[in-house]
């Protein structure tokens, strides 16, 4: 049972015989008859635990999208429901309103429509719904709360696809489809075409010249079908925040980007997430079918705040392929004690394969590093001097070791990861 503001007001009115009448009992006659008439009201009220509940809410949605979530209500009593209703969903999921207005008359059938604007990636659960029933009256209302479950998923947003259409074209660009002055860079033959002036004179095919009579060149094509393997830290430093994004969201970003032009460069590619057990992978996916199944995996993993176990890292690596392939490590190198795991174990993977290791870099630390204006800020500027050192001397003990390194800010380690990506297949080095 509930009551409202109108049964506090009617008992606040009880004020008016005292000051009329200047007896305190009839203040008590009042109060018998708020409660009788009350319980009226109480009992007219429909029965709330009469309703039939029904969901109709999409299965998936994109990050920061906005999806419509339907609650079919029925009224199996005998009496009009008319009240509150309240939709119990997680806070992240975004819904909006939390609360509606319902009146259903015995034996219709009415929808509540909520929108869903989810601000976490992951599955966003609602558990129950309370529905809160008033009399004719409005003075008091029979109160129930039902379970009704139901589960959204939010994919990674991959707000980065807009970096997609460029990386393309120079992918044609490579690949010969579009019209260059210079000769497309790899390591496949791809056809032969009569000499023009701008072209490479070490390209010039001497023994078809002398078949044609004619000066010809061979023309090239970046390397196909070549394995390409995403590892992306799941560990406690992909927890961190960085411009109000956490780094494993960021390492999402820059994976879906680069699976996305791999997979258009007709290159196979295999994403593995993993800090001291597999939280998520994705092997044999090609096309559409690849980023799809790359989002819905991704979309439930949350950082686990435990160091990764980069010894079983290699071993993980040569169960996905035995061939040469582009290792993609996405973690944290601006902590001397976290890298030194991924440290140990890069000769295992450089001997065999090229290695990237891309991590986010936080551009506040470069802006406290160049503000000194007060003591504070001085204070600040040699913290964030040692942490860009601390960077500094991990990349370079990491191309040391054999590996490329790309560290950039969330909204630029995407492309560029697809740029390095892009460079390695222009030389003929994947």
């Amino acid at each position: 049972m509930a009551v409202s503001g109108w049964f506090v007001a009617l008992v606040a009115l009880g004020v008016v015989p005292i000051v009329i009448v200047g007896d305190g009992v009839a203040l008590w006659w009042w109060l018998l008859v708020v409660v009788i008439v009350t319980g009226v009201d109480l009992l007219l009220a429909g029965s709330p635990r009469r309703l039939g509940l029904e969901r109709s809410v999409p299965a998936r949605v994109r990050l920061g999208e906005t999806v419509v979530s339907e609650l079919y209500v029925t009224n199996r009593g005998g009496r009009t429901v008319r009240g509150i209703l309240r939709d119990a969903w997680q806070p992240s999921a975004g819904a909006a309103p939390t609360r509606s207005r319902v009146s259903i008359e015995p034996g219709e059938r009415g929808v509540v429509r909520m929108t869903l604007t989810p601000t976490r990636r992951g599955e966003r659960h609602a558990s129950h719904v309370t529905v809160r029933s008033f009399g004719p009256l409005r003075l008091a209302a029979r109160q129930a709360t039902m379970p009704t479950a139901a589960v959204l998923r939010v994919l990674p947003a991959f707000s980065s696809r807009r970096h997609l259409p460029s990386r393309l074209a120079r992918l044609r660009e490579l690949d010969g489809r579009t019209s260059v002055l210079v000769r497309g860079q790899g390591t496949e033959f791809d056809s032969l075409r009569e000499y023009v002036r701008g072209d490479d004179v070490r390209s010039i095919d001497w023994r078809a010249t002398a078949r044609r009579n004619d000066l010809v060149v061979r023309t090239w094509r970046p390397e196909r079908d070549r394995r390409v393997v995403i590892v992306v830290d799941s560990g406690r430093t992909s927890a961190a925040r960085i411009a109000d994004e956490p780094r494993i969201d960021t390492a999402f970003e820059a994976s879906l980007l680069l699976a996305a032009l791999a997979s258009r460069a007709g290159d196979r590619v295999d994403w593995l997430a993993y800090d001291r057990r597999t939280r998520g992978r994705v092997q044999g996916a090609t096309g559409a079918e690849l980023l799809s199944r790359m989002v819905d995996v991704m979309a439930p993993i949350e950082p686990e705040l435990i160091e990764t176990d980069w010894t079983r890292v290699p071993g993980e690596v040569r169960a996905i392929t035995s061939q040469r392939a582009l290792v993609v490590v996405l973690t944290s190198i601006d902590s001397t004690g976290a890298a030194r795991g991924l440290l140990s174990v890069l000769p295992q993977l450089t001997g065999r394969h090229r290695v990237v290791v891309a991590s986010v870099s936080d551009p506040e630390v470069v802006r406290a590093a160049s503000d000194r204006g007060d003591r504070e800020s001085l204070y600040r500027a040699a913290s964030a001097e040692r942490s860009l050192l601390d960077v500094s001397r991990i990349t370079a003990a990491v191309r040391q070791l054999g590996a490329d390194v790309v560290t950039a800010t969330p909204q630029e380690l995407p492309p560029a990861l697809a740029d390095r990506y892009l460079a390695l297949k222009a030389a003929g080095l994947l």
